[in-house]
């Protein structure tokens, strides 16, 4: 018997701790070159990774997919967060 799979990560172009958009702006005339995204998976490490760590700690308070505040609500043994457009999520 084998285990099921797990389906993929899905890509959140949205900060679910602040909102923002994860990928940058397309790079400006006077912007330096160290601010340019590395192409990776993951967030630029400059822009977004104090928030990867606080949502270790608290729920999130923006959609990741459409970047709409959420309906949060905290109790002692968990949290959920409501999107208006794609349900709950819940710890």
């Amino acid at each position: 018997m084998s285990t099921p799979s797990l389906p993929p990560a899905a890509h959140t172009p949205y900060c679910e701790l602040c909102g923002l958009p994860l990928e940058p702006r397309p790079p400006q005339k006077d912007t330096p070159q160290e601010d340019k995204h590395d192409g990776g998976h993951a967030p630029p490490s400059y822009l977004h990774s104090r928030c990867a760590d606080l949502l270790q700690l608290e729920p999130p308070r923006f959609c990741g997919t459409c970047g709409r505040r959420l309906k949060v609500q905290v109790s002692p043994m968990g949290w959920w967060a409501s999107c208006s457009r794609h349900g709950v999520n819940a710890s």
